[in-house]
């Protein structure tokens, strides 16, 4: 292959190789410069989303969360830092409940948008063409009317079976799992199981409350996010559990919990989910108090989630840094 270069020039040209492959091939694991806040946006307002999820789609990040009166809005963003607002991509008119819209996540399934959030504290399903919405429920009533539930979140195994986690009331607030059926919409009652409810000490601040389930898989294992305490401590948090089977578990909590809680200068930090964004990095947002003496209105922050091997287990962390997305018009 070089047999006419010169010894000297081929030296070089494998030097030149080895370097060049030393710095082309570095894992996703450093942090992208749009990670670090630009002095231009150090005044802007912060985003103002309560239990907030972010959809990447086609090179754009959408962001939903608790906030309007009277719907479920929606932001946009290219780099997770400056955000501007599209109004409501959920109006009150389009959606049983009229009132309390809360927790709202959406994923992109066969060429639809489906919205899962809560109404009126009960869960509900709304679809659209568009990620902006409008989202529009075409059977006006809660996936199980006759009962109150809340933070439900769409998980799909990789065989393709539909999977349900959400909040019950029956013990203060416990974590439920279900099928769903094809349609993406329907709750199949029959398959309704536990998950988890306040065991942990750092879960009894304010009890009994775990909530905000997400729910992802990583090497044949199933790793359940969580919040607990009421949003409204300041210890609100995130913990982990993991599981090997769905629906009936059995699940774990890590004794190391929470994974987090209070992290730099924020207080009530919790209500997250996980996505995945434009590096193939995973990360997850979650809300925080607007600030240590007032809770109101809460805001969206955005970190990053990694796995590392603990006794030949993959075990989730979750770094302590984090970004405050700015609103700009």
């Amino acid at each position: 292959m070089y047999r006419n270069v010169h010894p000297v020039c081929l030296l070089l040209l494998l030097v030149a190789m080895l370097l060049s492959a030393c710095s082309g091939t570095a894992p996703h694991t450093s942090s992208p410069v749009s990670d670090k806040l630009p002095d231009s946006l150090a005044s802007a307002p912060l985003v103002p989303l309560a239990d907030p999820f972010i959809l990447y789609h086609q090179g754009t990040y959408y962001a939903y969360g608790t906030h309007a009166a009277d719907g479920i809005e929606v932001y946009t963003s290219s780099d997770l830092i400056a955000w501007r607002r599209h109004g409501l991509a959920l109006h009150a008119s389009d959606s049983w409940g009229g009132r309390w819209f809360w927790a709202p996540e959406v994923y992109a399934v066969r060429g639809c948008f489906y919205m899962y959030y809560s109404a009126d504290e009960h869960i509900c399903v709304a679809s659209s063409d568009l990620p902006t919405g409008p989202f529009v429920q075409t059977v006006r009533e809660p996936m199980i009317p006759e009962e109150k539930c809340i933070d439900s979140s769409l998980f799909i195994d990789d065989d393709g079976t539909p999977y349900l986690t959400f909040v019950r009331f029956n013990d203060g607030n416990n974590i439920w799992i279900a099928r769903l059926e094809d349609d993406l919409t329907t709750l199949r009652r029959s398959s309704m199981r536990p998950c988890i409810h306040v065991t942990q000490a750092w879960e009894k601040v304010w009890p009994r409350v775990v909530e905000a389930s997400f729910l992802i898989k990583h090497q044949g294992v199933y790793y359940l996010t969580y919040s607990a305490n009421n949003y409204q401590s300041p210890q609100y948090g995130v913990g982990c559990a993991t599981a090997r089977h769905l629906p009936d578990g059995p699940w774990q909590k890590y004794p190391e919990n929470p994974l987090l809680q209070s992290p730099g200068s924020l207080q009530g930090a919790g209500h997250s989910a996980l996505f995945t964004d434009a590096r193939g990095d995973l990360r997850i947002v979650f809300h925080a108090h607007r600030d240590s003496t007032h809770i109101h209105p809460r805001a969206m922050h955005i970190g990053r989630v990694r796995f590392e091997e603990v006794g030949g287990e993959q075990r989730m962390r979750i770094s302590s840094d984090y970004i405050s997305p700015r609103l700009v018009k």
